[in-house]
């Protein structure tokens, strides 16, 4: 099992879900965050002043899956939240970390079948 945290584009959240759904993954939660990397943050002009934004808006999926769906996942992820053909700075990031254990708390399952 597998944790896929991935950061992406507010704008871009639709068409993950979209591509994700096709690869049969449709659960997965979803969060508002703010930070910054290559892009730096943004410089806005607010009342006729410049002032520096530092942290950007994204978005973060968390996915856990089984083995077999890391690969179509990650694919997923980064056909639908890819700026254009060959992508742009500030795309995002896909993290993959193992998953030691999932418990379902309705049934007690434990392990691949509570995902």
């Amino acid at each position: 099992m597998k944790l896929i945290l991935a950061i992406i584009q507010p704008s871009k959240l639709e068409d993950v879900k979209a591509a994700l759904s096709d690869v049969e993954v449709v659960r997965l939660t979803i969060m508002d965050v703010q930070g910054f990397g290559r892009q730096k943050g943004q410089t806005e002009v607010y009342r006729g002043h410049e002032i520096s934004v530092n942290l950007l808006r994204k978005v973060q999926l968390q996915i856990a899956v089984n083995e077999d769906f890391v690969e179509p996942t990650i694919n997923a992820i980064i056909r639908g939240g890819r700026t254009g053909e060959s992508g742009e700075i500030g795309d995002g990031k896909i993290f993959v970390l193992p998953l030691d254990d999932c418990i379902r708390i309705r049934t007690g399952e434990r392990g691949p079948e509570a995902i």
